[in-house]
């Protein structure tokens, strides 16, 4: 069955290895005949949320009207959402950051967005696996919060340089979990 999936990126390197594993995630995906939606956080202009609790009041999810109004709308219609980022300094890059954040839009605004599914691709620099834990956690805490059911995660630790994670079965595995959905 063809499903509405929604991929939200986190990096700034357009040519970087979290970008190449989502490019293999939505070809692959395509290639089953889902929908996908790209939304390339770094690349918009999406501020934290403000703890205003006027979502949705002024017809928008946001009263600060800025790129993540844009998405929205898909997010509302999507089947699935997929999260995908590099590990910053432990944790969840700024560039994706907001649009996570802001995802408490829905909640506050009343809107049913449970029962998605859910997913996440990132990589680090560094060997240890756990260095992944500053973005895993998150995203599984908050797919618990929302209702989403997380179906799977692609983590691909020892990459840094540009084409490292050719050096790595990342984009193989992230081309993988399109058979998830």
């Amino acid at each position: 069955m063809s499903k509405k999936i929604v991929v939200i990126t986190g990096s700034p390197r357009k040519n970087g290895n979290s970008f190449a594993m989502t490019d293999a995630f939505i070809k692959a995906a395509e290639a089953k005949g889902h929908t996908i939606t790209r939304f390339d956080a770094a690349m918009r202009n999406v501020g934290g949320c403000h703890a205003c609790e006027t979502c949705f009041k002024t017809g928008k999810a946001c009263s600060f009207d800025d790129d993540f109004n844009t998405i929205t709308s898909d997010i509302l219609e999507a089947d699935a959402v997929v999260f995908t980022m590099p590990v910053y300094w432990y944790s969840i890059p700024a560039q994706i950051k907001g649009v996570i954040d802001r995802l408490f839009s829905f909640v506050v605004g009343g809107k049913d967005i449970a029962g998605k599914e859910c997913a996440l691709i990132t990589c680090c620099e560094e060997d240890d696996m756990s260095v992944m834990d500053g973005v895993r956690v998150p995203l599984e805490r908050s797919a618990a919060l929302l209702k989403w059911h997380m179906v799977g995660e692609v983590l691909i630790p020892g990459v840094l340089n540009v084409g490292d994670i050719e050096k790595t079965d990342g984009c193989a595995q992230a081309a993988a979990l399109a058979d998830k959905f």
